[in-house]
């Protein structure tokens, strides 16, 4: 049977006493190999809590002594690397806030050069796949062979239940085009919400990742920071009695995970619809104001040569997309009618 590796510990460290805890309360679990820990937090405001900072590497160097629990940092400058190897750390990841970034990529990979670094990228905030790929390219270029993924989703105005929108055809996309880094998932991040965090990571086992990425903290309701998405220790446990062991697949297997991926695939195509029909909405409105038509026939027959010559170029079957698209035209032209309506229905 196949074991996916799980990353797991709190947000950020806070205290002494808190690291402890929690670092306890984890390596009882023999799935966790890793434990994750924000020692300096990127936060949106400088008034939010940003961390123990250094004063938090020497505990955690005792930690893996101590408990035999190795543990991996954020890092995002070169300097906080060079601490954390001064304290026996050998594992980190970057963040979505730094992969985006290929000047701080760069210089990360020059300082990590020799160094013998096991490294964990997550995707950028924006679904740029190239950019997430440079980033790697960086890092083998430096000479670092240990590199993992961590996909945690994608910051968007798609409209979406989850803090980061999954968009699980990228994660798709990338594992297909990457079968050979192994590829983990942050249902913390992606979720936002504890409530969220199990069909989240179901998700990510059918999918066939290699590891799931935790925040887990011996009191999630009075966190320093992202308290709405961390675990329990006991959560944790319960979440791991739910999710299914990954092992050989039999060919049933591999179909759950082909539906799986549909079904990704599928609330993706739905968000995008719905944001087509917003921009939809506003096109009647500047056509009422214009005194223009809803249907101009010009412009349609412009759409629909564009649309099959990118239909050609992705090998999708003309017919398939001339009936799709016919639809969602005739959709387009009623939610206009519906919008003009609604415009001169008394108030």
């Amino acid at each position: 049977m196949r074991r996916q590796a799980w990353i797991v510990g709190p947000c950020a460290a806070e205290s002494i006493q808190q690291l402890w805890d929690t670092a306890r309360a984890v390596c009882r679990f023999p799935e966790v190999e890793l434990f994750r820990c924000g020692v300096w937090k990127a936060r949106s405001q400088p008034s939010d809590f940003e961390g123990m900072g250094e004063a938090a590497l020497p505990v955690l160097e005792q930690i893996q002594k101590e408990l035999h629990l190795p543990v991996c940092v954020e890092i995002a400058y070169p300097w906080q690397l060079e601490k954390i190897l001064e304290h026996g750390i050998s594992h980190a990841w970057i963040g979505a806030r730094t992969t985006v970034n290929p000047f701080m990529v760069q210089a990360l990979a020059d300082a990590a050069r020799g160094t013998g670094l096991h490294l964990m990228l997550k995707n950028p905030l924006a679904p740029d796949l190239k950019l997430w790929e440079g980033a790697f390219n960086r890092f083998r270029a430096a000479g670092l062979r240990d590199l993992k993924a961590v996909y945690r989703g994608f910051a968007t105005s798609l409209p979406t239940v989850y803090r980061n929108h999954p968009m699980w055809n990228e994660y798709i996309r990338w594992k297909s085009q990457h079968p050979d880094i192994p590829l983990y998932v942050d249902p913390s991040h992606i979720a936002g919400r504890r409530n969220l965090i199990l069909e989240v990571a179901e998700k990510a086992l059918l999918l066939d990742c290699d590891g799931l990425m935790l925040e887990v903290h011996t009191n999630p309701a009075e966190a320093l920071s992202d308290a709405g998405q961390q675990l329990s220790p006991e959560a944790l446990a319960e979440l791991m009695a739910h999710l299914p062991l990954q092992g050989s697949r039999s060919l049933d297997d591999a179909l759950v995970a082909q539906r799986a991926a549909i079904d990704a695939l599928d609330t993706d195509l739905l968000a995008i619809l719905s944001k087509r029909m917003e921009v939809v909405r506003k096109i009647a409105r500047i056509k009422q104001d214009s005194r223009q038509p809803l249907l101009q026939v010009e412009r349609w027959q412009k759409v629909m040569e564009q649309v099959l010559q990118q239909a050609e170029k992705l090998h999708l079957p003309a017919d398939f997309v001339t009936e799709l698209m016919q639809l969602v035209h005739a959709a387009s032209i009623e939610e206009q009618e519906r919008e003009l309506k609604k415009s001169h229905s008394p108030q």
